[in-house]
């Protein structure tokens, strides 16, 4: 099995040791915080105990956290690593610098890959000597639960490392797509971008409430969007498919947005959502919130898996 370095012990990081770790790869975790990695070694037993609960971890709890290990140093880390998952502050400057460092320290076959949500690999890669083996694998928070992740490689990597980057997070049970070419914010944060700017403006302009507008999703449009994508689900929702529903309601959504326009949104927006979601849910419950969020899409990952073994 692959030998993985992990570089960050943030929520990301230990979401991706426990990744690597369940599918059997042994995993050096490290950060530039000594005190932050015994601490997610902790986080990392709980969370994988209560993975196993929902039947996403199979064997022993104990034996897939044993596999996470501390290191003292990053060139510890790296050392005898073939994939790196980094997952630093989202400032150009430091992925230019723990780039360098890594750059210099891992095996030249190692790949070196990125958590990042912003920076295209290109920025932080470019004057590198192993530049071809940079890349960015962008994942869903929590990785662990979520498995989507977005492989956007430079111009300079080299298409060996794609594929091996590629075939290393299906053999781990994440689900990668390619960014065939860099594009800012990459592919799911753009259409994210896109819906959450129209939900916000139909806030702003007083045509529906903010917990209404999260009942359209969650009891609509994302239980189709739970197992089919927006292609599919066109496809499949008139009778000659893709080109009888463009005939159909391609103009009809033309025209439906073809005068909207995006605006920021300005601190008066930002108090009237924050207002309306503290009258769902007090901030003192946000904790409590995130943990029944991770429970919930365990729950339905276990569900998809079931379906999919039904086909």
């Amino acid at each position: 099995m692959e030998k993985i370095a992990v570089i960050g012990a943030g929520l990301i990081g230990r979401a991706w040791a426990m990744v690597f770790a369940r599918a059997g790869h042994p995993v050096k975790l490290w950060d530039n915080d000594a005190g932050a990695v015994p601490k997610a070694l902790g986080l990392i037993e709980e969370a994988v105990r209560e993975m196993h609960g929902f039947g996403l971890v199979t064997e022993d709890p104990k034996a897939v956290s044993a596999r996470v290990v501390s290191a003292a140093t990053l060139a510890e880390a790296l050392k005898e690593a073939d994939y790196v998952q980094e997952n630093t502050s989202e400032r150009v400057d430091v992925k230019r610098q723990v780039y360098a460092h890594m750059d210099a320290a891992a095996p030249p076959s190692c790949i070196l890959a990125s958590s990042t949500s912003t920076i295209p690999t290109s920025v932080f890669s470019e004057g590198l000597k192993g530049r071809h083996r940079c890349i960015v694998a962008h994942p869903v928070n929590p990785p662990h639960v979520v498995p989507v992740v977005e492989l956007s490689p430079a111009l300079w990597t080299a298409p060996e490392v794609v594929q091996r980057c590629t075939a290393l997070h299906e053999k781990v049970g994440q689900v990668p797509i390619v960014v065939k070419k860099e594009v800012q914010g990459f592919i799911l944060n753009r259409l994210q971008a896109a819906l959450l700017n129209e939900a916000w403006r139909l806030v702003k302009e007083d045509y529906v409430t903010v917990d209404d507008l999260d009942k359209c999703l969650k009891d609509g449009l994302g239980l189709r969007w739970s197992f089919m994508g927006p292609f599919e689900t066109i496809d499949l929702n008139a009778p000659g498919g893709v080109p009888d529903y463009a005939q159909r309601y391609g103009p009809v959504l033309y025209e439906m947005m073809k005068d909207v326009k995006i605006a920021p949104w300005d601190e008066a927006l930002i108090a009237k959502v924050t207002a309306e979601r503290r009258k769902v849910m007090s901030q003192a419950q946000h904790a409590e919130r995130e943990a029944w969020r991770d429970r919930r899409l365990m729950a339905l990952i276990a569900h998809k898996r079931a379906m999919a073994a039904k086909k």
